[in-house]
């Protein structure tokens, strides 16, 4: 899912996902199905979010999570799942969560487009 990607974005996402932790679409959809508590966290644009999202996600955009999480989710200890298009803004938003002191902090790899390619429901603007 690369894309069209330069070289310096895909190297400081490397980095960061040296230091966290992923999952998978299915790990999240399991974790779902069985009732699992998180915080489902949808970091991309706001006219991404609007266009489609997976169901019960919150939306704090990369450019603004760090700024407004804690009102969000107070409790550092809380599991989020995070969330982006494919899985590297999500990654680079999980690094800075877990700087800010959140312990149990987690990117979906694949993103939004793995959940739609594995065929799991999402949610649209009326």
């Amino acid at each position: 899912m690369a894309k069209d990607h330069s070289k310096r974005f895909l190297d400081i996402v490397a980095d960061a996902k040296s230091r966290i932790l992923e999952c998978t679409v299915h790990d999240v959809k399991r974790r779902g199905e069985q009732g699992e508590a998180f915080h489902l966290i949808d970091v991309r644009e706001d006219h991404e979010f609007s266009a489609g999202r997976i169901p019960n996600a919150k939306h704090l955009g990369k450019g603004i999570i760090e700024r407004d999480v804690e009102q969000m989710i107070p409790d550092t200890s809380s599991l989020l799942i995070l969330y982006c298009g494919g899985g590297f803004r999500s990654a680079l938003a999980a690094d800075n969560l877990q700087k800010m002191g959140y312990t149990q902090v987690i990117s979906m790899d694949g993103g939004f487009s793995g959940w739609k390619a594995a065929g799991f429901e999402i949610e649209t603007e009326a």
